[in-house]
């Protein structure tokens, strides 16, 4: 096989559409742009999402990103700051808040970040996956407290 015998594979190759050549040849008089308007000058060139002189879609639509109405905003506590608790005590929201390492009425989540170096019972409303194995391989409990409701939930929504 050489380069002299390839070919283009059926359909690949159309023929040129051939405008203004009589009214038998299907494009003739108007050359396929109907009939009067702006589309059927010569010399149209507007971008794809051109309206006609309206205001576009592009242009219409919010451009401040979005923002979801049952989003949960979670304080963030790595297990490396938990660590420094006695062994076997509890460690919740109110805990971690008398001791100035989170804000007031929002939900906690522990993230894996650290080790533990002994056995804590942790009670938060979310945890990361490696934040529970790590609490779970000292012989430590993670539990999960629910969160009331999206809108009793203050602050969960700023």
């Amino acid at each position: 096989m050489n380069l002299s015998q390839l070919k283009a594979p059926e359909g690949a190759n159309k023929r040129k559409k051939l405008l203004g050549r009589g009214s038998g040849s299907g494009h003739g008089k108007t050359s396929t742009k109907g009939h009067k308007g702006q589309t059927s000058r010569a010399g149209r060139h507007f971008y794809s999402a051109f309206e006609g002189g309206q205001n576009p879609l592009i242009k219409r639509i919010p451009k401040r990103g979005f923002a979801a109405r049952n989003k949960v905003n979670y304080q963030i506590v790595n297990l490396e700051k938990i660590s420094g608790f006695k062994t076997g005590s509890v460690v919740d929201a109110a805990l971690l808040y008398e001791k100035g390492m989170i804000g007031k009425n929002r939900p906690l989540k522990i993230l894996s970040k650290g080790n533990l170096k002994h056995a804590l019972t942790i009670k938060a409303h979310a945890f990361s996956k490696g934040a529970i194995e790590k609490i779970k391989s000292v012989g430590g409990v993670a539990e999960l407290i629910p969160i009331k409701s999206k809108n009793n939930a203050e602050g969960a929504n700023k």
